[in-house]
């Protein structure tokens, strides 16, 4: 027995590895076990749908028919030959270029006022307060109130008629419908980009205002040398963050004018729910889908460049 034993041993510890190369092993693969769960919840919430969507896209009757048919790329050459998706198109940048530039001009405008050292103690805590009411509304509330108050029977119209103005439908006038919905979301955003930028403002040393006093620069000289600099981070970010969540918009124009009158207001967002649940052409609604997520990435990598290049 006791050679026996012997003669075991060693293949025994052959067989097994060492302790010290287990616990290499161990110590290599324990940063994928901590990323593992976010790797998986990330797969099933995002790769997961997104491969769905691209693979419906490649058939027709996607969803409805139990047996669809393969196309290839025909749903998007069919989407990029309707002349609807080039308006949705059209009014998707309009209202995004125009809402985010608004932002950022309302949101470092009243930035710079709460920021400076004008109002007392009361009246800054009474404007902050203001400026930043519209963020505290939900979608819904925000369209509900603008469309009371720009009905024919609002207040708009209303303090107009006192000018000898008329009654407008300002939602329901295909001319006069986008640049309408579009106000309601530099109304409703403006807040995002102004503490955002507060914030950005408040981390601007004194020193260096005081030293651009010193060489005698003026308020405008200080704002392009010192403020604008020091918050041009800020800036970018949000301005692209903006970008993709404004392009994105669909709540909003949804409960004010549902993509209408006609096509006046229709974006690509309520243009791609409308193929899937109006119409019910899966297969156009989801190349649409792809071709939305793509502009998307394009922003995307911007700001991943950009979040980049600023940690260097």
């Amino acid at each position: 027995m006791t050679l026996l034993a012997e003669r075991a041993a060693p293949e025994t510890g052959r067989a097994a590895p060492p302790p010290r190369r287990r616990r290499s092993l161990a110590r290599r693969f324990e940063p994928y076990g901590y990323v593992a769960p976010t790797v998986i919840l990330v797969g099933l919430l995002l790769i997961v749908p997104i491969s769905v969507v691209i693979w419906y896209s490649l058939f027709d009757n996607a969803v409805t028919n139990a047996n669809p048919e393969f196309v290839g790329i025909d749903n998007y050459a069919q989407l990029l030959a309707d002349g609807g998706f080039y308006k949705a198109l059209l009014n998707t940048l309009v209202f995004t270029v125009t809402s985010v530039a608004a932002h950022l001009v309302l949101g470092l405008g009243f930035a710079l006022l709460l920021n400076s050292q004008l109002l007392g103690r009361v009246s800054l805590a009474i404007y902050r307060a203001i400026y930043v009411l519209p963020w505290l509304f939900t979608v819904a509330i925000i369209a509900v109130l603008w469309r009371l108050i720009l009905s024919p029977n609002g207040i708009v119209n209303y303090v107009l008629s006192l000018f000898g103005g008329g009654q407008i439908e300002w939602l329901a006038d295909p001319s006069l419908a986008l640049g309408a919905v579009t106000f309601i979301n530099i109304w409703a955003g403006y807040p995002f980009f102004m503490v955002s930028l507060l914030a950005g403002l408040q981390g601007v040393p004194a020193e260096l205002y005081e030293a651009a006093r010193v060489d005698g620069a003026g308020v405008w000289r200080r704002f392009v040398s010192v403020t604008l600099p020091q918050v041009r981070p800020v800036v970018v970010s949000m301005t692209l963050l903006d970008l993709i969540w404004t392009s994105q918009q669909f709540a909003l124009i949804w409960m004010t004018t549902g993509g209408g009158p006609v096509d006046a207001t229709e974006l690509l967002s309520t243009f791609t729910y409308k193929l899937a649940f109006t119409r019910y052409e899966f297969g156009l609604a989801s190349a649409s889908a792809v071709i939305v997520l793509a502009l998307s990435m394009i922003l995307a990598v911007f700001y991943v460049r950009h979040q980049r290049r600023e940690e260097k």
